[in-house]
């Protein structure tokens, strides 16, 4: 029996084995209308169950579409470095000239040179290379034996250890196993397909998740707020209404980043650094793929640099149209003025990406971004039935979303309609269990009875020990009062040591200018392509 927050036991309901098919059937007979028709057509299409593909067969074909998209990648390197730089980008506009924006865009953004601070970041408790989901919660990783690439641990040894509260001398203490990069799994996505992803070697994600905040906080100073949905949820909302704002949406976008487009568009340090802790090797089932790509979904800095890369892009479509409208990104949704698509569905073209046009809008009374559905400034936002109904939070979590999507718009009133479907649900959930005031939360109903007590959440152990201190050093390392619990030495803020390792980064200042003096003709003291040759691409 599942146990409330107190302890004790509640008494588990049986329910019908054909409970989901029983609510599919339910919410299919409800009167016509686009909230209605939309619901019924999203509804399943997440469904994963024993009766849908086979889970070898969803993930075969997730690992070939990611190597379809590898080949892809492969293909817009070689683009980007033998297209003139006199080619039109968009009308009347230089391949030289767009690139050359973007650049100075970028580097305005997050400066020239990376600070030692964005080198510090923190172990998340995801899996990894070393640890699998059920070990790796952070601390864990401060001790014991961690993975990384050769280039990261060279930089982790020269410039972060003595820069990290609690990991002086830490080579004393760790026993590093070097990995040639990351390794790929998958995990279900819809009912035809698994999502591809990435478990990173643990010292490379430490790195990257500090480079991924620090562009968080950059974008911030530029209005993108990576930590705020809701913003680009209210513009797909007004796009919905006054058409003047189109919703864009991205296939396989943080997969189609290619290693030419970074060194491009990246400052040469920024564009060294991010190489030394990516994973250039993804393993599959065993075999080493050299990855094309820049990062994959599971690298730390991935979406944040996907997001800067998008808004660079989409800054100079408008520029060089002379739009002034709005421009927001939040990974791969991107909202840009209408009359920018065109422009900037080609140059995302060029660049190796490619608009999904299923889910994206410029024209007609719908929106979609960042999970907000609109139709003519009417929140449709349909909920997923992703398994099947077997278990009370099971149970407790649909009836939550129902609940949600049939209250009407800023009100608590369920719509007539929906309320005997509700308390169908209802009916099977134990009523101690009711009482709860958040959808989004599946160990309590949401209703309005007194509240009671709720199931327990399954919490992985956290842990302890030299490790959890460690932990709690680098989590409140940025603190300065005495009462904040912890005094630490400042941190060093010079760029010098930063600069001077750049020479020993194996090739990446060397791409970095090869594929921008291709294009924007730099000159100066590095090796020309001529020199270096066509094969470190």
């Amino acid at each position: 029996m599942p146990h409330n927050r107190s302890g004790l036991r509640v008494r588990n309901p049986v329910l019908p084995d054909d409970l989901t098919s029983q609510l599919e059937s339910r919410l299919s007979q409800l009167l016509p209308s686009v909230k209605s028709d939309y619901l019924k057509e999203e509804l399943m299409s997440k469904f994963v169950s024993l009766d849908t593909d086979p889970p070898e067969v969803r993930r075969t074909r997730a690992i070939n579409k990611w190597l379809a998209t590898e080949r892809e990648n492969e293909a817009t390197n070689d683009r980007l470095l033998t297209t003139p730089s006199t080619y039109n980008i968009v009308p009347r506009v230089s391949l030289s000239d767009f690139v050359c924006w973007c650049r100075n865009f970028i580097a305005d953004i997050i400066g020239e040179t990376a600070p030692v601070d964005a080198l510090i970041g923190a172990f998340s408790g995801g899996a990894s290379t070393s640890r699998n989901r059920t070990l790796s919660y952070p601390s864990s990783k401060y001790t014991g034996t961690l993975h990384a690439t050769k280039a990261c641990l060279d930089l982790f040894v020269d410039l972060i250890v003595d820069e990290v509260p609690g990991w002086i001398n830490a080579q004393n203490r760790l026993i590093i196993d070097l990995v040639p990069g990351n390794v790929m799994f998958t995990v279900p996505k819809k009912t035809d397909i698994d999502r591809v992803a990435c478990k990173e070697p643990d010292l490379n994600m430490f790195i990257q998740k500090g480079i991924g905040n620090y562009f968080r906080k950059c974008l911030r100073t530029h209005n993108i707020n990576l930590n705020d949905q809701s913003i680009n949820r209210s513009l797909a909302r007004e796009g919905s209404i006054t058409g003047k704002l189109a919703t864009l949406d991205l296939s396989s976008a943080s997969d189609s980043v290619s290693m030419g487009l970074v060194a491009l568009l990246l400052p040469e340090c920024w564009c060294t650094l991010l190489d030394s802790v990516r994973s250039p090797v993804t393993i599959i089932d065993g075999d080493e793929h050299l990855n094309h790509m820049y990062s994959s979904m599971g690298n730390g800095f991935t979406f944040e640099l996907e997001s800067l890369l998008f808004f660079a892009i989409t800054k100079a479509c408008c520029y060089f149209r002379g739009s002034r409208g709005v421009v927001s990104v939040y990974g791969d949704d991107i909202i840009c003025p209408t009359d920018v698509v065109p422009e900037l569905t080609y140059a995302l073209s060029f660049f190796g990406f490619s608009v999904n046009s299923e889910k994206s809008y410029d024209s007609g009374p719908f929106r979609e971004s960042c999970g907000g559905h609109y139709y003519d400034g009417f929140d449709i936002t349909p909920f997923y039935i992703r398994k099947p109904i077997a278990r009370l939070d099971d149970l407790i979590d649909v009836a939550n979303k129902l609940r949600q999507w049939g209250t009407f718009q800023y009100s608590a009133i369920i719509d007539p309609e929906i309320e005997p479907i509700w308390l169908w649900l209802k009916s099977m959930v134990p009523d101690v269990l009711w009482g709860g005031s958040d959808t989004s939360f599946k160990f309590q109903l949401v209703s309005q009875d007194t509240p009671n007590q709720r199931l327990s959440e399954d919490k992985r152990r956290k842990g302890n020990g030299l490790g959890g201190y460690y932990h709690w050093l680098n989590a409140t390392s940025e603190r300065t009062r005495s009462s904040d619990g912890v005094e630490t030495s400042s941190r060093v803020q010079s760029t010098d040591k930063l600069r001077l390792k750049r020479a020993s980064f194996s090739t990446v200042p060397q791409l970095s200018h090869i594929f921008y003096s291709e294009i924007c003709g730099a000159t100066g003291d590095n090796p020309t392509s001529a020199e270096l040759g066509n094969s470190v691409v």
